[in-house]
């Protein structure tokens, strides 16, 4: 906890100090997407999506490959409880909403299921858009999968294991545009999921990192990110690291409040 006190208080430091003459590509990201308006459709679908998951109380075991829960202490969980807790923010949501209007990706590969809270918000009103989404606990992604036979998701292409075997797959062969990293907040599997996925990336391709500042591993695998010889631009809103590959803009990183 005081790491990321720590942490945001060094953000908004940062962010406030930082010179404004940000490139053509960053002041269009920030003005027509990060500060843009949410479409209200969208947005009551995921609305309506997690009022579902908040009034199911049905308990499930939770198997996890990642980091682990800072809130839950045991494995049976009620679904109500990981939607209220875990589940992605309405704010996040309608930033991922706005994300997928701006950025129109044909494909989105998402990396962490959960519930399928955040990959409602991928899917809403986007039929044109195929999302793959990989979950490695079986009875999270049950749950996730009736909600997207429920709502219609017929665009959605869900894979249940361990990530190290259903990632490989996922992306053989395949270009995004757009993918989500939520599956696992530990370094190294960060970087090794980064390093896959850039087989799959193009100049036009966003990844979206997650909990950049969960802990100090998470951070320190945010810093080599930024580092890396493909990586042109990222942008740091404090939860989400943005990453963007176009050789064409300045390579720079920015921090920005949303």
């Amino acid at each position: 906890m005081f790491f990321q006190l720590k942490s945001y208080l060094l953000f908004l430091l940062k962010s406030f100090n930082q010179k404004n003459n940000k490139h053509s590509f960053i002041l269009g990201l920030k003005n027509n997407c990060f500060n843009a308006k949410t479409s209200s459709e969208k947005f009551k679908i995921f609305k309506k999506y997690k009022t579902q998951l908040l009034n199911n109380k049905t308990t499930i075991k939770i198997t996890d490959f990642g980091a682990g829960s800072t809130v839950f202490s045991s494995d049976e969980r009620q679904v109500s409880k990981i939607a209220k807790v875990a589940g992605i923010s309405n704010k996040r949501a309608k930033l991922l909403i706005r994300l997928t209007t701006y950025f129109q990706p044909k494909e989105i590969l998402e990396i962490g299921t959960s519930l399928g809270l955040a990959t409602s918000a991928l899917a809403a009103n986007n039929k044109n858009t195929a999302i793959t989404t990989l979950e490695g606990c079986p009875e999270t992604a049950k749950i996730a999968q009736q909600q997207f036979t429920k709502f219609g998701f017929n665009n959605i292409s869900l894979k249940v294991g361990d990530f190290a075997k259903t990632l490989p797959k996922a992306i053989e062969n395949k270009q995004f545009n757009f993918i989500y990293f939520d599956g696992n907040h530990q370094k190294e599997a960060t970087l090794h999921y980064f390093e896959a996925c850039l087989k799959s990336a193009n100049e036009n391709t966003v990844f979206i990192f997650d909990d950049i500042y969960w802990s100090k591993e998470m951070l320190a695998a945010w810093a080599l990110i930024k580092k890396h010889p493909k990586v042109s631009c990222t942008v740091d809103t404090f939860q989400w690291g943005f990453v963007f590959f176009n050789q064409k803009q300045i390579n720079e990183h920015y921090t920005i409040r949303i």
